[in-house]
């Protein structure tokens, strides 16, 4: 930083257990996002290490992190970041054509997910002719679409009504537990935080479980 080095974490220790579904709390600024970063791989922990499923991250090559962030990661972000100038059955495809998969067997696993998320019917309308709760069930469509085994779920509703954004919790924790994910959503509103098993408490560089 232009002024010294800003500590996030204060000897930060945290374990998700397989099959977890968290909420993390905290005020605006404590480092909740930064938190998701890291998990993510998408950015590198000054000090410390990160494990993932046994494997100590900190020992992986850029490529070696970007295949893991394709395979065993989803994100979730409260902006959608679909591409416009495709339909919702492209967007979805997209991580599956970077792993290799040729497009047909792409679109057809798309489709499918597409079907789990209530949207079969909408495989070829593009982004701006969705609704946001519809955007958000592409999104979550095109982090699932991989199977992963890891969700990062940031401020998933902070974007729509609290009706629609109760909706896409009552989806997220659906298919949670349907593919056997774990997962974290950070989020500022107590009630997203009741649709999870277990709520932390981000303050002072540290997580509290309430």
């Amino acid at each position: 930083m232009p002024k010294g080095s800003l500590r996030v974490f204060e000897e930060l220790e945290f374990e998700l257990e397989k099959g977890d579904l968290i909420a993390v709390m905290g005020v605006s600024g404590v480092g909740k996002t930064t938190l998701l970063n890291l998990l993510g791989l998408l950015d590198v922990p000054t000090h410390g290490r990160i494990f993932l499923d046994g494997d100590d991250l900190s020992l992986k090559t850029e490529a070696e992190k970007a295949e893991i962030r394709n395979r065993k990661i989803a994100f979730i972000f409260q902006f959608y970041h679909l591409l416009p100038e495709f339909n919702a059955m492209e967007n979805v495809c997209f991580p599956l054509l970077i792993r290799g998969f040729k497009r047909k067997e792409a679109q057809q696993c798309a489709l499918a997910m597409l079907g789990e998320v209530g949207l079969r019917d909408k495989e070829l309308l593009r982004p701006g002719q969705l609704s946001g709760g519809e955007q958000q069930r592409v999104a979550i469509a095109r982090a699932l679409v991989s199977e992963p085994m890891l969700l990062l779920a940031d401020e998933p509703t902070g974007n729509l009504d609290w009706r629609t954004g109760e909706n896409i919790l009552e989806l997220i924790k659906d298919l949670h537990r349907k593919r056997g994910l774990s997962s974290i959503i950070v989020t500022h509103n107590d009630k997203v935080a009741e649709f999870c098993q277990h709520t932390y408490l981000m303050e002072a560089g540290r997580l509290h479980r309430l």
